[in-house]
């Protein structure tokens, strides 16, 4: 189809991680443990969390939400990318490129939002451990991840109506293995400032409010922790936020490398990487953070085992 003097594209070809035949297969094996993996230890986290009421706190409720969100994120951009491994066209439609974009902006705003609720819930059990039950109220925690479910929801949305505004006409071959802005913007032959400059704006709004709400967090946590006479006491208030840190370090050092590293270092191979990391990765490593380290996680783990040898 024409409209004026371009096509109108109506589907996509992601050429995915790397043109070599010999590496399809192998890769294909990798990623799919690497998928396995995550929906068994995110999944299982979840149920966890709603079956043992030992966790039915502001803290794991948080924590159920974030591996929620991790199992989503996981598959809205692995089964794609498995299925392209092995096929020989590796086609995406317009609505399903869209659609995929869409869901992988709201859940990377959910997780990075997230996790800076989470910071602040850490901030309240810490530095005012009497009032904690009091001020994080099961309406309040509720009330935060619509907050930030909402916020994910607009900002992706809005995203994703400047990129498939833009006309596409020189090519509709994405050099990636899934439907990213940055790839997509190489591919339009329209006018991108506007775009650019309004989808700057919005992903620093929500990335820069995390990170200060993480930072400010943190400093009033340390403080209150360093005013700890006894260091056993440091200790335990410390491992009540050690997981909840590496995640965040772990999370936000990878969006902090993709977004602010100097554009004349830019590589789409370097890109690549970086998405395999933030977007598969990280969501597999995370069950095992909170639960390696956590000794409530690893007790009701124990407990589930144990009931399910006794009806089985």
């Amino acid at each position: 189809m024409e409209e004026g003097n371009h096509s109108v594209v109506a589907e996509f070809i992601l050429s995915g991680l790397t043109d070599r035949p010999e590496l399809q297969v192998p890769l294909f094996g990798l990623f799919l443990l690497i998928y396995v993996i995550t929906m068994m230890g995110n999944g299982g986290m979840v149920l966890l969390i709603i079956i043992e009421p030992r966790l039915h706190t502001p803290m794991y409720f948080f924590l159920c939400n974030l591996s929620f969100c991790d199992f989503c994120y996981s598959f809205v951009i692995a089964p794609r990318m498995l299925l392209n491994f092995l096929a020989e066209r590796k086609s995406i439609s317009h609505t399903a490129c869209a659609l995929q974009m869409y869901f992988d902006i709201t859940f990377q705003d959910f997780e990075c939002l997230l996790l800076a609720v989470m910071a602040y819930d850490r901030y309240v059990a810490i530095c005012n451990p009497l009032l904690y039950t009091v001020t994080m109220s099961r309406q309040l925690c509720i009330l935060l991840v619509a907050g930030v479910c909402i916020v994910g929801l607009v900002d992706a949305a809005i995203h994703t109506h400047f990129i498939f505004q833009l006309s596409f006409c020189h090519s509709n071959v994405i050099n990636h293995f899934y439907c990213d802005i940055p790839p997509l913007l190489e591919l339009s032959c329209s006018d991108t400032g506007i775009s650019e400059i309004t989808l700057f704006a919005f992903s620093c709004f929500v990335i820069v409010s995390s990170v200060v709400i993480l930072i400010i967090s943190y400093i009033f946590i340390i403080f209150t922790i360093l005013q700890i006479r006894s260091t056993e006491g440091r200790r335990k208030a410390f491992s009540t936020c050690t997981c909840h840190l590496i995640t965040t370090v772990i999370f936000h050092g990878t969006l902090l490398f993709m977004y602010l590293r100097p554009s004349s270092s830019y590589s789409m191979d370097t890109d690549k990487i970086a998405s395999v990391f933030y977007t598969l990765v990280i969501p597999m490593l995370n069950p095992f953070i909170y639960s390696l380290r956590n000794s409530e996680v690893k007790g009701a783990a124990r407990k589930a085992v144990i009931e399910l040898r006794r009806n089985f």
